[in-house]
Parts: C-alpha cells; structure tokens; sequence
C-alpha cells in the first residue's frame, strides 16, 4: 500500500449554501482550504455532480473534488468522477467530519467501517473493495443525547469549536501536502502511526 498514489481527495458535504457553515460540511471546508494551499479555484462541472479542481504534484495528477448531492447518496457523484478518470479506492482520499473527535483533533485513518456517517456509509456500501480508501476526520465532538445528533451535526459550530476546527484543517492540510509529495519516505503503516490522530494543542511538528 502507498498512500503517494493518491489521485482524488473528496470533502463530504451537503449542497446548498445552508448547508456551507455546518458542521457536517468541515470535509468540504478541508479541500477548499487544501486548494488555497496550491492556490487552485474550485468550478462546478456538471458531468460530475459536484465542484472539482486539480493540482499537479511530482508530475502526478491528483483531483480535489466536493459533491453537489446530499450526503447520503455522496457516493453516485464520486463513483462518475472515479469510473471517468479510472480511479481505484485505494487511491482515493475522503476527508469528512467525525463526532468521536473532539474539535480541534484530525485523524488519518485508513478502512475500518463507518461509525454511523451517512456519507462514509453510502460510499463504502457501493466500492468494490467497500472500506479500502483512507480517510480524514475532523473532529466536530458529539451531543450529550444521542437523538440530538442530526441537528448538532447540521447545526454551525460555536466560535471556539469553529477556531478548533479551522486549525484541524489546516494542520490536515500540512499533512496532506507530505502525503502527496513523492519525495518522503514513510510506508503507509509509518504515515498512519505519525498522523494517527493530530491535535492542534499539541506543539508538535509536523517534519520528515
């Protein structure tokens, strides 16, 4: 397994701009942040169903894309843009929120099964090979009652937990940009342990 043949890297989201400052859209928040990185504009393309840019990195193509259908049929879109460009899951990147993580930590993570997201769920119930991508969770925390989960999760999050969040993103961002570069050394194994799970309190660099 080589985590530098990554070629899509997919944010979660739900269309419409309602939706945008939800918490439930952090994995949406994620690659607009990592195209701002490389300096690259998202545009719609309505072949795919969603908003796509690309970016070029050790002569590799690697896609940046966020869904323009709701979360739970996120998968019709990804597989369109996947089958065109004949991308396999395991070179398949998807960034979304997570409520097991507190705001403010981000977790590379790769397989394992869904924990109740609905987006997670409608992509691994149609791959092939079902869970076999790497993921990114961004903490977003959980409700204290669990029937409080759909309108925490389609709710904004608070000034400090937004301030959270936004830092997450952009040390997953950091993180991305070692992933993609061919130039690093670390098996995927090495890769997962390092950035198992990443706080944004904690002083730790981010260096190889």
């Amino acid at each position: 397994m080589c985590f530098r043949n990554i070629k899509l890297i997919v944010g979660l989201a739900n269309p419409f701009i309602k939706y945008h400052h939800t918490r439930h859209n952090v994995g949406s928040w994620f690659v607009q942040r990592l195209a701002s990185f490389y300096k690259k504009v998202l545009k719609e393309d309505k072949r795919f169903l969603g908003y796509t840019g690309s970016l070029f990195q050790s002569n590799s193509k690697v896609l940046l894309f966020i869904p323009n259908v709701f979360m739970n049929v996120c998968s019709r879109s990804i597989m369109i843009i996947s089958n065109f460009y004949h991308i396999r899951s395991d070179e398949l990147l998807v960034a979304h929120d997570e409520l097991d993580l507190e705001p403010g930590l981000v977790r590379f993570k790769f397989g394992h099964g869904h924990n109740g997201h609905n987006g997670v769920r409608n992509i691994i119930d149609v791959l092939t090979k079902k869970n076999n991508f790497l993921r990114i969770q961004i903490g977003i925390g959980r409700p204290k009652e669990i029937f409080e989960i759909s309108n925490f999760v389609l709710s904004p999050p608070t000034l400090n937990e937004k301030n959270l969040i936004e830092k997450s993103i952009h040390r997953a961002v950091h993180a991305t940009n070692i992933l993609i570069q061919e130039k690093h050394t670390l098996t995927a194994q090495d890769f997962l342990k390092n950035f198992n799970v990443i706080d944004v309190l904690s002083s730790k660099e981010l260096k190889f």
